[in-house]
């Protein structure tokens, strides 16, 4: 093991020991509380990347989100890891929305603008974001940047994984039951904020203020 990589991992076990201590002081029973079971109100499927950490900018706490993340939030027809979510998260635990993130600066969706060789895995699930890319060739390639290009993939990608989530049974059940609802959003690297996806493009996530348990 590398000297960084020691040092990394050190730094992992240093903050967890920071953060256990400065909870115990600021709030004794929230793991106590959590050690009883969770109940979460939002299921989050949401990118891989170390960038994009749901609890921290939705400015929630552990117990707040249930949540599945993969490389470039990609929720295909027949995945067994997304769909064994759906039916724990919604079938079971009972959270009462479902949100996809995508974001800006995706590395999935950059890779994706190509056919390049990524390796056997990567090139395997990258397929329908690219089948997605080459669906839609001509309104992406009028786009001026990478930057542009790699968003508005992004967003189709979004758009699709909601309209996938939305053809799951054990989610029809819940949304015709429980009345689920069922969001897309992007997060913005550079700005920080969520913008809402199945609204106008231009509005803002505007929501009340999360109420932690």
């Amino acid at each position: 093991m590398t000297q960084a990589r020691a040092d990394a991992f050190d730094r992992v076990l240093a903050g967890n020991k920071s953060y256990a201590r400065r909870c115990y002081e600021h709030e004794p029973q929230l793991w106590q509380s959590l050690s009883k079971g969770q109940a979460p109100d939002v299921l989050w499927f949401g990118c891989g990347d170390s960038r994009v950490p749901e609890t921290t900018i939705c400015d929630c706490k552990p117990g707040d989100i249930f949540v599945h993340r993969n490389i470039a939030n990609i929720i295909a027809p027949g995945d067994l890891s997304s769909e064994s979510i759906i039916d724990f998260a919604v079938g079971a635990v009972k959270v009462k929305k479902i949100v996809v993130c995508g974001h800006t600066k995706c590395g999935g969706a950059v890779n994706s603008l190509t056919d390049a060789d990524l390796g056997p895995a990567l090139n395997n699930w990258l397929q329908p974001l690219r089948d997605l890319r080459r669906k839609h060739q001509a309104e992406i390639d009028a786009l001026d940047s990478i930057d542009d290009k790699s968003v508005r993939l992004a967003e189709l990608n979004v758009r699709q994984s909601v309209d996938t989530i939305k053809r799951n049974p054990t989610v029809q059940k819940a949304v015709a039951e429980r009345g689920v609802t069922i969001h897309g959003v992007l997060f913005d690297i550079v700005t920080g904020e969520l913008k809402v996806l199945d609204a106008s493009d231009d509005e803002p996530l505007s929501a009340a203020p999360w109420q932690h348990r």
